[in-house]
């Protein structure tokens, strides 16, 4: 190309803009849904965001986030008890989930249905169809260990897993839910038991603090189970508490004046009244560290109910 040429295409050529630097921010935000009650334990679901007080490992945070009575996707997570001690509870335990199911789930809705006795087994992924979480339920069936071999010479080497509760909270807060988005639960159906799990409690509870997940438990006790064991006591309910309260959520207890469809509507009457607030932490370390929140309300008198803490770690680690 001559120079005249080389002249006239460079006229003809489109300018070329110089490209503004991309600015990459990475922010991790610290995400909370909390309910709250007033006195008497009713919801009070008419608050402001200046209503609301955080503060993390004890410093003010600045809320930079807020929707009342949030409409949020919900993703949930159903965890049946299916161990020999709940072998006489399955039958309404499968009738009232549906019904809770059907009443909670909406079309932006999803839910998986997951099992643990002997085995944590996943019965349905996730599906916002009735159909498919139904038929789930029909598939719930009774886990307990095999019979312990008579023919070993050492007893004692032969250890059954018998309810692996805390594995199956791991299971479902690492394997499902902790990839998603959103507002996450786990509506937990036992009787507190575990035996046998590889994960301890702390771990379980971690896992799900990790995937930004509230825990129901729902403390359900078949008393022949335990009356014909001998054992002369029920189970006691500390884990389920503890791993509800520290993930933000409450635990329930059937009984004479509350049925397991009663629990199952406070449930859900709670999961649609939640607020969901958001705030950068003014402790930008990404170190894995456990940071200690605390939500209060300016109004005296009025309890929150959210998660306990979170660790310092970034999206996907």
């Amino acid at each position: 190309m001559g120079p005249l040429l080389t002249i006239v295409a460079a006229v003809l050529a489109p300018a070329q803009q110089p490209q503004p630097p991309t600015i990459k921010v990475d922010v991790n935000i610290v995400n909370i849904m909390c309910s709250v009650r007033d006195g008497r334990g009713a919801l009070v679901p008419n608050l402001g965001k200046d209503d609301f007080q955080i503060s993390e490992d004890g410093k003010p945070q600045q809320i930079r986030y807020f929707e009342r009575e949030t409409d949020l996707p919900l993703t949930l997570g159903l965890l049946v008890d299916v161990s020999a001690s709940q072998k006489s509870l399955i039958e309404a335990e499968r009738r009232a989930a549906d019904r809770f199911l059907t009443s909670v789930l909406r079309e932006k809705d999803l839910a998986f249905l997951m099992s643990f006795g002997a085995e944590a087994e996943l019965i349905q992924d996730f599906t916002s169809s009735l159909v498919l979480l139904r038929k789930g339920l029909d598939r719930l069936r009774l886990s307990a260990p095999p019979v312990s071999p008579t023919s070993s010479p050492v007893p004692t080497i032969y250890k059954p897993r018998g309810t692996v509760l805390f594995d199956a909270v791991y299971l479902a807060a690492t394997d499902r839910l902790r990839s998603e988005v959103g507002r996450k639960a786990v509506v937990l159906i036992t009787d507190g038991v575990d035996m046998g799990s590889r994960v301890k409690l702390a771990t379980a509870i971690e896992a799900a603090q990790k995937a930004d997940v509230i825990i129901y438990s729902i403390y359900y006790i078949d008393p022949r189970a335990y009356g014909a064991s001998g054992l002369g006591y029920f189970p006691s309910s500390g884990d389920l508490r503890r791993m509800s309260e520290e993930t933000g959520g409450r635990m329930f207890e059937v009984g004479r004046r509350n049925s397991l469809d009663d629990i199952f509507r406070q449930i859900q009457e709670e999961m649609r009244s939640q607020y969901a607030l958001g705030y950068v932490s003014t402790n930008p370390a990404v170190d894995g560290g456990y940071r200690r929140i605390e939500v209060r309300t300016r109004q005296r008198g009025l309890k929150v109910q959210a998660r306990k803490g979170y660790y310092a770690v970034r999206d996907g680690e």
